[in-house]
């Protein structure tokens, strides 16, 4: 229960700082304003940081399905322990987004523009091309899986130790999803993250937010089910090479 608890945590921290900068950034009257994709990408980058040194010594600080997928898929984690993860993860994120949400109310407000609030909770398409976007997320998450493969040893070794993405400390994580985002998140937004992009998507609908945009279910699923593959991919390939 622990480690179910400490996703949610550490999810909810991750959506709270990564949308807050994004909110921080697209809505009226923010001292951030106008801020840039440097901003965004430094501010999503701090976010994994600050979750997983939360997190990460009692969970291991997946809070990303894809990588509770793909350290599944290496062998590296139990298959059992996946749905529970995924269920914190999806929680933490909904918690997450909401937070955001009353934080910048005001400015939530002041804002006209539907397409930037809703771009506080989740990812869209710079060009709208199914193939194209789901290669985006694919590779987005595959680089960022098989480098988790390499630089940590993410395992359960019995019902109470658990080692994972805190055990190298939460730096390399940090750096990693920077490089992902300035290098390679201009195309879809890299949700790289199922939880991330679905739970703050259905928060978005569910909330009584004032002229909001479409939710885009018709995009939801790629977000989802492409950094799924990219992840079971990385793992695949990190097993050849082993």
């Amino acid at each position: 229960m622990i480690p179910f608890i400490a996703e949610i945590i550490g999810t909810a921290i991750l959506i709270l700082l990564g949308g807050g900068v994004v909110a921080n950034v697209v809505l009226n009257k923010t001292y951030g304003n106008s801020g840039g994709w440097i901003v965004i990408t430094t501010g999503w980058a701090l976010a994994v940081y600050v979750a997983v040194v939360v997190a990460g010594p009692h969970s291991g600080a997946h809070i990303n399905p894809a990588v509770s997928i793909g350290l599944a898929v290496a062998g590296k984690f139990q298959w059992a322990s996946v749905p529970l993860y995924i269920l914190g993860q999806m929680i933490g994120a909904m918690i997450g987004a909401s937070t955001v949400w009353v934080f910048y109310k005001h400015h939530f407000d002041a804002t006209e523009d539907g397409d930037a609030k809703k771009a506080v909770f989740c990812t869209a398409p710079a060009i709208r091309n199914t193939f194209s976007n789901f290669f985006s997320e694919f590779i987005g998450t595959f680089v960022l899986i098989f480098t988790i493969l390499y630089f940590t040893d993410a395992t359960i070794t019995d019902t109470d130790a658990i080692v994972g993405l805190g055990s190298l400390g939460a730096l390399p994580v940090a750096f990693l999803v920077w490089a992902i985002g300035l290098s390679l998140g201009g195309t879809t937004g890299y949700a790289i993250n199922p939880a991330r992009d679905l739970g703050p998507r259905i928060m978005h609908a569910v909330l009584p937010i004032k002229d909001k945009a479409s939710n885009d279910w018709t995009y939801a699923w790629i977000p989802v089910f492409a950094p799924i593959s990219g992840a079971a991919i990385a793992a695949f390939l990190m097993l050849a090479l082993a």
